[in-house]
């Protein structure tokens, strides 16, 4: 899998904004809130006035969600 977002420029995009994670993830705005309260979602980073989740944090979450996935499974 491609861990860049679509980018119709000629450098990747490094980073996502929130409505674009939540696409790309399958995950409603509302619920992306809720994970980050409870500690699990993906760091931010704020530039400016914008809230921004680099592609690196984005694979790194998808690594734990996919570990706790795992971890559940096997208990």
């Amino acid at each position: 899998m491609n861990d860049s977002p679509k980018n119709a420029g000629s450098a990747p995009q490094a980073t996502y904004t929130v409505p674009q994670f939540c696409d790309a993830h399958n995950v409603s705005r509302t619920h992306l809130y809720q994970l980050l309260k409870d500690g699990a979602g993906p760091a931010l980073m704020k530039v400016g006035r914008r809230t921004l989740i680099s592609v690196e944090a984005a694979a790194a979450w998808r690594r734990d969600m996919e570990a706790a996935t795992a971890a559940e499974a096997a208990q």
